[in-house]
């Protein structure tokens, strides 16, 4: 009979942590990130509490990562330590093992709840190589309708959704030689991404993008129903 395995003393301390994905690193993956950061806890010797079973990993949760590709000043998670620590030491051994364009923007002791259930919404910024006098009018055509179904192939196979209801808020502004698109996305299920939302333009507004935009996520956090602003996941 297999010996059972031992049960790992639970974390004594949790710490949330806000990174970001800058330049050439946002093409990195949320798995590529995992190992970046797993290897980077254990050379910044950081005591990290384990989970039970026959496989212990470090308590790691992710939560709401960005599609890769896209660049992000608010990616969050969370870890569970054997000891307690100084927040703002963690984040300096984390900031000197991570590689650069993958920061470590702050670390705070959790203050209890989920973490995923904190992040109801995120902010974007998408630059496109689209004439300002094109976009506009798409953009206003757009929060005009009443729903903007898109498609996007998923485990399960082709999905179609609609990608309007996510949007709490959308502007086009000029930007350099193009446009840049404010916009600020409610999670939603199924969760609806910024790609989506210019597969929304081009279905409901026949808006046509060139290129590769450049999106940037700005915050994610809790949602304020009444102004649209997004909070502060960390002070939550």
């Amino acid at each position: 009979m297999r010996d059972q395995p031992e049960q790992q003393a639970p974390p004594v301390q949790r710490l949330r942590i806000r990174y970001a994905k800058r330049g050439r690193l946002r093409f990195t993956s949320h798995r590529d990130f995992s190992r970046a950061f797993e290897r980077a806890i254990f050379r910044a010797r950081v005591p990290m509490a384990y989970s039970s079973g026959f496989n212990p990993h470090p308590r790691i949760s992710y939560a709401g990562a960005a599609p890769t590709g896209s660049a992000s000043e608010a990616e969050y998670l969370e870890i569970g330590l054997a000891e307690t620590r100084d927040p703002a030491s963690v984040r300096a051994a984390l900031e000197e093992a991570l590689p650069d364009g993958l920061d470590v923007v702050e670390v705070v002791e959790a203050a209890g709840g989920s973490l995923a259930d904190l992040l109801e919404a995120s902010h974007w910024l998408l630059d496109l190589e689209v004439d300002p006098q094109v976009a506009e009018p798409a953009v206003a055509a757009f929060l005009a309708a009443d729903a903007a179904p898109v498609q996007r192939m998923t485990k399960k196979g082709l999905r179609e959704f609609d990608c309007r209801a996510a949007v709490v808020a959308l502007a086009a502004v000029p930007h350099g030689a193009g446009t840049r698109l404010d916009l600020v996305l409610r999670h939603a299920v199924p969760s609806v991404r910024p790609d989506d939302v210019l597969a929304g333009l081009a279905s409901v507004a026949s808006l046509e993008i060139p290129g590769a935009p450049l999106l940037t996520r700005l915050a994610q956090g809790p949602l304020d129903p009444v102004t649209g602003q997004i909070g502060d996941p960390l002070r939550g």
